[in-house]
């Protein structure tokens, strides 16, 4: 028996860099994995749906629509990741309006997705919701990293993957009662074929001395799935190769 045997399980953004891991690792473990991304279109057969997230009613739409299909939705992957088209601009160009935006799309799509899913949860008692945060949201940022690239890193990251791990352990503690595990992971730095002045930089600091790929982060998203993990709930798993243990 495969840890998320027959598990349905719904992950943001599955089209993505790290989604598109997920969600093949979820289907390797013997789970059904419900890719909701906006950049794909609705196909319940390939159990893909079309949501945008930033869309409550998008949001409701689609988890009607799993329920009416498989009638019970076993967990939960935060992992779309929404943002503005100036995302990145220096601290002191950023415009007020963008950072409200952005910290709209990404930490309130989150509660709007948690506060959806969890209301069948509880009816269920039982399910289990992992939140992909970042090491940014634990630690300061190494600015040394981006010197000499044109890369740097978003204000507003830090502040709304900071606010879903606390979240999290919000969640964790309000439905620990109704069987219901709400845990976040920290992913390090993802190689993504950024400069490799960045590269090397990022990888001379990080103690495995490479940067992290989507293969890393996804059979740890699984095991918090699963009832492996049955016991283990508010927790922030970090998977970083050690970049915040120095």
């Amino acid at each position: 028996m495969k840890i998320l045997d027959n598990k349905i399980i719904i992950v943001t953004g599955g089209s993505g860099l790290i989604g598109k891991a997920i969600v093949k690792d979820i289907e390797s473990n013997g789970g059904i994995a419900i890719n909701a991304d906006i950049d794909t279109e609705t196909n319940p057969d390939k159990n893909q749906f079309k949501c945008d997230i930033t869309r409550r009613g998008s949001i409701l739409e689609l988890v009607n629509n799993i329920v009416k299909i498989y009638g019970r939705i076993d967990g939960l992957v935060n992992n779309a990741y929404p943002r503005t088209e100036d995302w990145g601009v220096i601290f002191e160009d950023i415009p007020h309006g963008s950072w409200r935006k952005n910290v709209d799309m990404q930490m309130n799509s989150v509660f709007d997705f948690c506060q959806i899913v969890l209301a069948i949860m509880k009816k269920q008692q039982s399910g289990s919701i992992v939140n992909i945060a970042s090491i940014y949201g634990i630690v300061g940022n190494d600015l040394t990293i981006y010197e000499g690239t044109n890369l740097t890193t978003a204000a507003a990251y830090s502040a709304i993957k900071g606010g879903i791990i606390n979240f999290t352990r919000y969640l964790a503690s309000y439905y620990g009662r109704q069987n219901i595990r709400v845990n976040c992971l920290s992913p390090g730095g993802i190689f993504n074929n950024q400069d490799p002045i960045f590269v090397a930089n990022y990888e001379k600091k990080v103690p495995m001395n490479r940067m992290g790929a989507p293969e890393d982060i996804a059979p740890p998203v699984s095991f918090l799935l699963s009832d492996n993990a049955k016991y283990i709930t508010g927790h922030n798993l970090i998977v970083d190769g050690g970049w915040t243990a120095i």
